[in-house]
């Protein structure tokens, strides 16, 4: 036989039938498949951020060189769509970032295997990307370190670790991005990161906090307040940047902790464990409050052996309008296939992820492209399959044992967590977070009547809608089961005092006081209570207590100062509203005050500013505002003043005294007529008010009605026959 060497462009002219399937014809008059032109940006896009030094991936992709020796594996993972990383099933959801490869691209890899991996003209490759080795943003203005590093073992199972890193500043700060930066990134699996407000993982760890805290899930405590940590800070060596949607940056205040949950894979040989979180600033608040929602079904959990086809479900009715930003769905290695969908009233059914094979090693945070809009009364879906059997590749017991819930890698959870926006919210409605919480809780409750933290979340979701009474039936019934919990005792004494029953609420906050004395919350509360009941000295006596537990606290010396204040003591009390502003800037109860104070002292600059920044933290507080006009008008800025008085007024439309009040800025700025409009509506709302009838009656006067005047004056003299000015001014009418 003899052998012929015939190059590609022979057989190109080479016109033969037979000689060539029209298929190959085909790829043979294709451009040839090279690393510069086709298979570089694939990889760039889709590969690098793990597959870079110092990456998360266990080699770099970035050279030519590099991709060249690892050519037949590419084309193996890709052809199992084992690589990139990326569970969802297409179809079944827009995300955003998707890393799932085309079949064409899948097919492109191949080829260029094929054909021996050529690189192409090097020239017209994409530059490749640039991974630093420190900050992908720059330098963060805040960086915070894990105080003591952990050894992680050579071998074993998965490690959970939990590392507190107390927030240093004493001011708050809103959070734009977040980038997380591990000693040794391809042992990380994933990492989480907590907010906690009231440092309550650290208080319940004071001996050992700064080793690390063993252990996959973890709960804290919000403190008195709502708020929602309303954002997925999940992080993994292919995410280096956590930024966050305009309008939606998290916040940071004094006396916060950040928890990080760090989920470690031994490497083969000990590696130190220590981690740098960088946070960026911005000085721009939230104008958007999104929320975490979990479907969850961690109850039914309890799978045998050998069972391949294990389900567990949960779904939840939606009270308000919303749109789902993104989804987090989570399970342990028996997982199978994980689906989340919601019905919308009319019934259709929209996808929101599909993962037909889970892989807890793959899992992520997925983000839409577009927002969802799930209208109000539709339900969401969890549909969790789990494998037991020695099918399951990903199974760790061989043989199979009965797996229930835990918080071990070994053990199960069945969670899908959803982040939603509330919209289309009545104006005057409640924080629609709320609405949620509350429908979320008794969900929970619905299905397990025992779960104590839904019951308090339950409880304080009522109080923040105004529902005192069921708030405090709520912690009463969890004081059964727990009489010596002082943080349920705290709520259950705010819920009382807010329902009106005083005594009852102070007995709360002293027993709250007497189990945990070191505890600033209570002491704060039956302060501000003996400030309600115009016990001034006491107030006094617990805020000074409260601030030498917590001496960084704004509101606390903020309340001090309206104690020394109502006590006569204005110089005591003014320095504590400044140390309440050098703590928080945004304090509103020391900028109210001050600029109050600031009005007394005729400075009606210095208050015009101070209250102006009150208002910009409470916009709809009527008080504030017709102060703020007080200033303005004292300030020589009457236009200023009388926008003031026409937001309150729109603020408060029944509000007899505000329409008072803008008839005498009117009637200051010569605005006659509208001045007696504006009486006139107050008169309308109070008609019994004496002194009204004869404001009116002077304004009348002024405008030369005076058969108008003469009868307002009467007006007021029969409602208050010693009325003095009345009596005077109607004297000095002209005789008919």
């Amino acid at each position: 036989m003899k052998l012929l060497r015939v190059t590609s462009a022979a057989l190109v002219c080479i016109a033969i039938p037979g000689l060539l399937h029209p298929r190959r014809a085909a790829q043979a008059a294709e451009a040839p498949v090279t690393w510069s032109g086709q298979i570089a940006p694939i990889v760039y896009h889709n590969c690098t951020t793990c597959h870079h030094p110092g990456g998360g991936g266990p080699f770099s992709l970035i050279t030519y060189q590099e991709a060249w020796r690892r050519g037949p594996q590419m084309v193996q993972v890709t052809q199992s769509r084992f690589m990139p990383p990326w569970l969802p099933a297409p179809g079944y959801g827009d995300f955003a970032d998707t890393r799932r490869l085309t079949d064409e691209q899948v097919e492109l890899i191949r080829k260029w295997v094929d054909a021996g991996m050529p690189e192409g003209d090097r020239t017209q490759a994409p530059p490749p990307p640039h991974y630093d080795a420190t900050w992908q943003m720059g330098k963060p203005d805040l960086i915070l370190t894990v105080e003591r590093p952990y050894t992680l073992a050579a071998s074993g199972t998965d490690v959970f670790r939990n590392f507190i890193l107390p927030y240093p500043l004493a001011q708050s700060h809103f959070i734009r991005a977040m980038e997380i930066l591990p000693t040794v990134p391809s042992i990380v699996h994933h990492c989480n990161v907590l907010i906690d407000r009231t440092a309550s993982f650290r208080r319940l760890h004071p001996n050992d906090w700064k080793e690390g805290i063993p252990g996959m899930e973890l709960e804290v405590d919000a403190g008195n307040t709502f708020d929602p940590d309303s954002h997925f800070l999940f992080w993994k060596p292919d995410t280096p940047v956590l930024a966050e949607r305009a309008g939606m940056p998290w916040r940071l205040d004094p006396g916060n902790d950040l928890i990080l949950n760090m989920h470690l894979k031994p490497s083969g040989k000990p590696e130190i464990v220590s981690a740098q979180i960088g946070l960026y600033f911005t000085s721009e608040a939230a104008t958007l409050h999104p929320m975490l929602l979990q479907l969850e079904d961690d109850r039914d959990l309890d799978i045998p052996p050998g069972d391949r086809d294990f389900v567990v479900q949960d779904e939840l009715r939606l009270p308000v309008d919303v749109e789902v930003l993104g989804v987090y769905p989570h399970a342990h290695y028996l997982g199978r296939e994980l689906e989340g969908w919601a019905i919308l009233p009319g019934g259709e059914k929209k996808w929101l992820i599909r993962i037909p094979n889970w892989d807890i090693d793959r899992q992520s945070i997925y983000r839409y492209r577009e927002p969802i809009y799930l209208p109000r009364g539709s339900v969401l879906h969890m549909h969790y399959v789990y494998d037991n059997s020695t099918d399951n590749v990903h199974n760790p017991n061989d043989p199979p044992i009965r797996v229930r819930a835990g918080n071990r890698s070994v053990d199960e959870m069945a969670h899908l967590w959803i982040q939603v926006l509330p919209v289309n919210v009545p104006k005057g409605s409640p924080d629609p977070r709320l609405v949620l919480e509350q429908a979320w809780m008794e969900h929970r409750l619905s299905r397990n009547p025992a779960d104590t933290i839904a019951l308090y979340n339950l409880a304080s979701a009522q109080a923040g809608l105004g529902q005192y009474s069921e708030a405090a039936a709520a912690y009463r019934k969890l004081l059964v089961a727990h009489p010596d919990d002082a943080r349920t005792l705290n709520s259950l004494g705010a819920a009382l005092e807010n329902a009106g029953d005083l005594q009852g609420a102070g007995d709360c906050f002293e027993h709250a006081i007497a189990l945990a004395p070191g505890a600033c919350d209570a002491r704060f509360n039956l302060a501000g209570l003996d400030l309600k009941r115009s016990q001034l000295s006491q107030a006094e006596e617990e805020f000074r207590a409260m601030l030498r537990q917590c001496p960084a606290d704004a509101g606390g010396h903020s309340g001090l100062g309206v104690a020394l204040s109502g006590e006569g003591n204005a110089a005591a009390a003014e320095a504590e509203f400044q140390r309440a502003l050098e703590l928080d800037p945004k304090n509103f109860s020391a900028l109210y005050h001050l600029g109050r104070m600031a009005i007394e002292a005729g400075q009606p600059q210095r208050a015009a500013d101070l209250l102006e920044a009150a208002v910009s933290q409470r916009p709809d507080d009527l008080d504030t505002r017709e102060n703020l006009a007080m200033a303005f008008a004292q300030s020589g800025r009457p236009d200023d003043a009388l926008a003031q008085l026409r937001e309150a007024e729109r603020l408060a439309p029944d509000n007899a005294e505000l329409h008072a009040l803008l008839s005498q800025v009117l009637a200051g700025t010569g605005q006659l007529q509208q001045a007696i409009d504006e009486q006139n509506a107050a008169l309308h709302l109070e008609p019994k008010d004496a002194d009204g009838w004869n404001n009116l009656g002077v304004l009348e006067a002024r405008m030369g009605k005076a058969i108008a005047a003469r009868y307002d004056f009467q007006r007021a003299l029969q409602l208050s026959p010693d009325h003095a000015q009345a009596r005077a001014n109607l004297a000095r009418l002209p005789r008919q």
